[in-house]
């Protein structure tokens, strides 16, 4: 495993996004379990959660829970792991998501989501996404408060536009460490923003980093079938004799030095390959065949 920056701390250059462990379609506990343990064995130290990763019948944290108790009943050493979580977003029981950047929710929030980690501060604590009710200003303050008092050690910030890392970067100053945004071979709308963060030495956690060659897992189920408007990452898969989701991660990581992609993962076969996308180096041309859009 190679590794990258994230503000003080040295992680993994691929993460594991835990999403699809606590949603919609979930593998049982066992299974959980044991993509988790891969994934550290594999040597991921960068694992993604948050508190509203969780079944429209379920509650709020379930998917924080789950990776604490991974973490718990893994047999090495998990002192090197971070654990980020998110707040300000929920689910409704239809399924859908909600957003709740008020400062007196984040504040409840995160505290309970440290109580779930098991931890005495989140050791990432991102704000899911901005609320249009709320002034970003006012959830930022909040997010600013919960570092000063030690709550949180490092501060993210997700779904946002170049804007709103400025500002955040105004608020937050140093301790803002990351930006999570939507990211792929299909979605390359936040080529500003990765930019940006590479130029203010931010971490660039991209979701689902898979899109194109794979479903996110707010799509629905992952379809594997090959896209033709991305043929280029199935044949440079097919000519290196790996996966093209390993493909698509590896070419994220050309993207800018900045760039730790967190894949989802319901599977310790899955983990185990997007893991291996760190010591896959691409050939300039193929990387230049890749940002062809």
């Amino acid at each position: 495993m190679r590794y990258r920056t994230l503000g003080d701390v040295r992680v993994g250059a691929i993460g594991l996004g835990a999403m699809p462990l606590s949603i919609e379609g979930r593998p049982d506990a066992r299974r959980a379990l044991a993509t988790v343990h891969a994934a550290l064995d594999a040597g991921v130290t960068l694992i993604d959660t948050a508190d509203s990763y969780h079944p429209p019948d379920g509650a709020p944290g379930e998917g924080e829970l789950l990776v604490a108790r991974a973490l718990r009943a893994y047999g090495g050493s998990t002192d090197d792991v971070l654990v980020a979580t998110k707040g300000g977003r929920g689910r409704t029981a239809d399924g859908g998501w909600t957003v709740d950047g008020r400062p007196e929710h984040l504040r409840r929030a995160a505290e309970a989501s440290r109580r779930r980690l098991g931890v005495e501060a989140i050791g990432l604590y991102q704000l899911h996404k901005p609320d249009p009710a709320v002034p970003y200003a006012e959830s930022l303050g909040a997010v600013r408060e919960l570092l000063d008092a030690g709550t949180v050690r490092l501060a993210g910030i997700s779904n946002v536009d170049a804007e709103r890392i400025r500002l955040a970067r105004e608020i937050l100053g140093d301790r803002l460490v990351s930006v999570q945004n939507r990211y792929s071979p299909a979605d390359r709308t936040s080529e500003a923003e990765l930019r940006l963060c590479a130029e203010l030495g931010l971490a660039f956690l991209p979701w689902s980093p898979l899109g194109g060659i794979s479903r996110s897992s707010l799509d629905g189920a992952s379809a594997h079938a090959e896209d033709p408007r991305f043929g280029a990452f199935h044949r440079v898969a097919r000519a290196r004799g790996v996966s093209p989701q390993r493909v698509a991660l590896a070419w994220l990581l050309t993207r800018s030095p900045t760039v730790l992609p967190i894949p989802g993962a319901s599977r310790p076969e899955t983990v185990r390959d997007s893991a291996a996308a760190a010591e896959l180096v691409l050939h300039e041309e193929e990387s230049a065949a890749l940002s062809v859009r």
